[in-house]
């Protein structure tokens, strides 16, 4: 620490002696380099010797284009620079502490990398807040040394406590203190410096080995599980505020010509909202760079339609003017079209005109408040009044899914309904939006299914972002999965290869999906429909259970046997019989799917003479399994992997019910199988 101290009292001495020659900079920048790879370089940021104010100096490495800030013990890559906001967004490294055993810590980083060496950045405390994981474990960020208050050695402590059981406490995507937690921050950080409070880790250090802390973009970053064990070379995506920070404010500054930022005609400036100094604006009416000479211009607000004129618009410096044309006039040409001046008979006749449309516009509004008495009355018959109390689930505008609900947007048809794929207002991501066919039976349990699916919180099952109640129907918007299904990817004519690894992949993470919504959750759910159309893949050939809610949505407690719409090749015998539908009816369907996987043929395929018969009758003569299997596969993998699928396929697809497995026992097979 006394090594920083020495460097910020370097930095302050020379701060006079760099003033006047950062005054030249600013008004000779042409000779500069414009951008580095997509990020533009604007004054006062810039490149080399003479391009830029002090402390807003920008390294750029050609080889790779990544522009990263100057003056910092290791590189921090820039995402963003905005001359208008005066923010940037940068990459900072995560503070890390990895124990030997229960008490010792083996190695450590406090992530503190020096990004502010001249003090112009404050990290943005409306953008980011502070994110501890591990188990057992308090960390805080340390800001500010020089301003402590004696006793303490910094100006600001701020920080939060994670606390695991076990193994099982953390759950994805929630960090409230169990596995991970999370805590605004003030106004004024100065950098990432962050500390510890060490707790014993005794029972923890097989699932927890290291603790963690960091400051991150509220909207960048969901906690999972795996972080625990987190890379501890990771760096996170951070906000910084930045200003003129020459311990002077607006009225100070401008009394000091010679060091004043704010140097183009026809800017302004305002006091910094983060820390001391202040940033420089265009004008109203003006846009541009305030930073150089002559880099605020006028705005031509005739050529934008957020400025309104109805008549005739005619720009000027600073602002536009709106006039009507010769012979018309208008109270407010602004925002109110011009009209002729017409004679007395003309304007009779207008009357008339006026009152019938006035008319028209009556029925409108009655016709308009009718509809929208409709719509309220959908959204009470179908639960809105419970499910808008759900934080998790977004409820959406009939007009805000309209756009998406077009012929030319149909990604699937079938006998649950519609699937639509397309992209909500200012998100870059794509939804799959599914108008379900619901039995009347059900629409009045419709609240608590969607309540029950809200909590269903698994990468391996599609995520429901939300859904529109204001129609008969309701309306839902899932995550988007672009690979498709299962059943596409095995038998499409273009179908592409699949390893025996990836098989085994998806095979065991579509059963841990499964086994979640059996036996992990409150509310065990049970599918109804499991068969490889209802897989679908990402990218990454990560598999997600879907179409399991609403239409199909079982509770332990009832068995709504009648709702489920079942398919005749991967239907449980015993639910045929019987109409009692229980977690074993999953378990055998999920066997016939597995069959289908290593295969690679379809159950109900009339080219294939009973491929469940022929499997199970193979099995149980003892002969060779293998010649059952893809071709692309058998090569590939050991007599002995196959004979154990074939195990699990065959205890799956057990008449006797109370034989078969539950599929947690399913899920952990494969997954002993894939490794």
């Amino acid at each position: 620490m006394p090594t920083r101290l020495t460097l910020l009292s370097c930095l302050l001495l020379a701060a006079a002696s760099v003033a006047s020659r950062t005054t030249l900079e600013s008004k000779n920048t042409s000779g500069c380099p414009g951008s580095c790879g997509n990020i533009s370089m604007d004054y006062p940021f810039g490149i080399g010797t003479g391009c830029f104010r002090n402390g807003f100096e920008i390294i750029c490495d050609h080889a790779t284009g990544t522009p990263t800030l100057a003056g910092t013990t290791q590189p921090v890559p820039v995402n963003l620079l905005s001359i208008k906001t005066a923010e940037a967004r940068v990459m900072l490294p995560v503070a890390w502490e990895c124990f030997k055993d229960s008490k010792t810590v083996n190695a450590s980083s406090d992530g503190d990398v020096r990004f502010n060496s001249d003090d112009v950045y404050r990290i943005s405390n409306a953008h980011n807040h502070l994110v501890v994981i591990g188990c057992n474990t308090l960390g805080y960020t340390q800001s500010q040394r020089s301003e402590g208050n004696g006793y303490y050695s910094y100006a600001y402590y701020t920080g939060c406590m994670s606390f695991c059981n076990n193994s099982d406490s953390a759950v994805n995507g929630a960090c409230a203190g169990v596995g991970c937690c999370h805590v605004d921050i003030p106004p004024g950080l100065t950098n990432n410096n962050m500390a510890f409070e060490q707790y014993n880790h005794t029972s923890v250090l097989g699932f927890s080995p290291c603790d963690y802390a960091f400051l991150v973009d509220k909207d960048s970053y969901t906690f999972r599980t795996a972080d625990l064990k987190m890379d501890t070379n990771a760096m996170m995506p951070v906000w910084l505020d930045w200003a003129i920070r020459d311990n002077m404010s607006c009225d100070e500054a401008k009394k000091k010509a010679e060091s004043y930022a704010c140097v183009s005609t026809n800017s302004e400036c305002r006091d910094s909202s983060n820390g001391p100094g202040y940033v420089c604006n265009c004008s109203m009416g003006y846009q541009g760079n305030p930073y150089v000479a002559s880099g605020c211009t006028d705005v031509n607000e005739c050529e934008h339609k957020e400025y309104p004129c109805r008549g005739i618009c005619e720009n000027t410096l600073g602002s536009y003017e709106c006039k009507c044309p010769s012979g018309s006039d208008s109270a407010d040409p602004f925002n109110i079209p011009c009209n002729p001046s017409f004679p007395l008979a003309a304007k009779v006749v207008t009357g008339t005109i006026g009152g019938l449309f006035i008319m028209a516009i009556v029925v409108f509004i009655f016709l308009l408040g009718k509809e929208k008495r409709k719509m309220k009355e959908f959204f009470r018959k179908n639960g809105g009044p419970i499910i808008e109390k759900v934080n998790k689930i977004k409820l959406f505008k009939k007009e805000e899914l309209e756009p998406i609900l077009k012929t030319s947007n149909r990604i699937g048809q079938g006998g649950f309904g519609e699937v639509y794929m397309g992209y909500l207002r200012d998100e870059i991501q794509p939804v799959a939006v599914k108008k379900p066919k619901i039995d009347v039976k059900l629409a009045n349990q419709f609240a608590n299914e969607v309540i029950i699916q809200s909590r269903v919180l698994h990468k391996n099952i599609v995520n429901l972002i939300g859904c529109c109640l204001e129609v008969d129907v309701p309306i839902l918007v899932y995550e988007y999965v672009s690979n498709g299904s299962l059943d596409k990817v095995l038998h499409d004519n273009n179908r592409m290869p699949l390893d025996l690894d990836l098989r085994l992949q998806i095979a065991a993470q579509s059963a841990k999906g499964l086994a979640y919504m059996h036996s992990e959750i409150t509310t065990p759910i049970l599918h109804g429909d499991v068969k490889p159309a209802n897989i679908l893949l990402d990218e990454d050939f990560v598999p997600k259970i879907s179409d399991f809610g609403t239409s199909r949505m079982i509770t332990i407690e009832e068995n709504y046997t009648s709702t489920i719409i079942g398919n005749w090749g991967y239907m449980d015998p015993e639910y045929v019989q019987t109409g009692l539908y229980t977690s074993k009816s999953d378990v055998y369907s999920f066997g016939v799917v597995l069959l289908e996987l290593i295969t690679r043929k379809k159950v109900l395929d009339p080219d294939i003479n009973n491929l469940l018969g022929n499997f199970l009758d193979t099995y149980t003569k003892k002969k060779k399994v293998i010649e059952l299997v893809d071709p692309e596969i058998s090569a590939k993998g050991t007599i002995g992997i196959f004979h154990s699928l074939a195990e699990i396929i065959v205890e799956c697809l057990n008449l006797d019910v109370d034989l078969r497995p539950e599929m947690a026992d399913v899920a952990e097979r494969l997954q002993f199988l894939l490794k």
